[in-house]
């Protein structure tokens, strides 16, 4: 499924400067070594603890990609060609995509949580089912604030069956994804000690994952 500029901007609520905004995005990106496509791109410049996407613009520019989500402190006056959506937020902007996106789709959806095991149980649950349904699943282990929103981005027409891993490090994650999967089936792995230097208890822990499986 594919999306125009127009509509991405109404989903996200950005206010869109420039470009055209009946070009059709195909693809999303967050990682500039990943560009494959520029044409059909809708790059987005996401701030981490460790980098800033938006210094990433003027190089995805000279390779050709002309769709960027921005945020509102970033210059876009500089290129006039491009088609620039400006939000408060680009991460949560990513993430509201991915939601509207997965309500397009009525299908069964296995959302895979726990301290271990999470991407193992999906590969595994992935060969055994393969000959019944038409499988999208998390590529390798994309199961972060960015890696899931990417993850459910793939979804299309002729997906008949969906596996997502949720995976969280602090309190206050696991709210946006169990959004953005909207599990119909919920898997949990096991609790551990892993990530725990983001929780006070193992029972905080817990309860934070077990969001996931709210509805």
């Amino acid at each position: 499924m594919s999306y125009t500029i127009e509509q991405i901007s109404k989903i996200i609520k950005a206010q869109y400067v420039g470009g055209a905004p009946d070009v059709k995005i195909l693809r999303l990106l967050t990682d500039s070594r990943s560009l494959s496509f520029p044409d059909e791109t809708l790059f987005f410049a996401i701030v981490t603890r460790h980098g800033d996407g938006h210094n990433y613009v003027d190089e995805l520019y000279k390779r050709g990609v002309r769709n960027f989500v921005v945020n509102m402190s970033f210059d876009h006056s500089r290129y006039p060609d491009a088609g620039f959506l400006v939000v408060k937020d680009t991460l949560h902007s990513l993430q509201q995509l991915a939601a509207y996106h997965r309500g397009c789709y009525e299908i069964p959806v296995v959302g895979i949580t726990g301290s271990d095991g999470k991407t193992i149980v999906k590969e595994w649950l992935n060969q055994l089912l393969q000959p019944d349904f038409f499988i999208t699943r998390s590529p390798r282990s994309y199961n972060s604030q960015i890696g899931v929103p990417l993850s459910v981005w793939e979804l299309e027409q002729r997906t008949t069956l969906a596996i997502f891993e949720a995976g969280i490090s602090q309190p206050g994650e696991m709210g946006s994804l169990s959004e953005i999967i909207s599990p119909t089936i919920g898997i949990f792995t096991c609790i551990g000690d892993a990530h725990q230097e983001g929780f006070s208890s193992i029972k905080e822990k817990l309860n934070e994952k077990l969001k996931l499986f709210t509805n």
